[in-house]
């Protein structure tokens, strides 16, 4: 089956979570929407080797809204590694992460 160019956000963040989890060190977790959640919260949250992490997770084509923006730039602000997330590469990256190593 040929992968698809635009894969779901879900797909993605599937895919991002198990590659995570398999890195020592990491812990990580999907953040669901709820009346109790901050709107434009990141998708991704957890601590790799003692550090705080927040990470949006978008489709290739998809962008990050101004409030998306601003709870990174508040994350950011307060200590935490922050980025977006295209794939599982991108997701490395904010973590300071190679797939050759950590």
């Amino acid at each position: 089956m040929k992968p698809r160019r635009n894969p779901r956000e879900s797909t993605i963040v599937r895919q991002i979570v198990a590659a995570l989890r398999t890195i020592p060190g990491v812990v990580v977790r999907k953040r669901h929407g709820s009346s109790w959640t901050v709107a434009g919260d990141p998708d991704l949250y957890g601590s790799y080797k003692g550090r705080h992490f927040e990470i949006e997770v978008k489709r290739p084509s998809g962008e990050v809204s101004e409030i998306q923006q601003a709870r990174l730039r508040d994350w950011e602000r307060a200590g935490a590694l922050v980025g977006v997330a295209r794939g599982v590469e991108d997701a490395l990256v904010v973590l300071g992460i190679s797939e050759a190593g950590n």
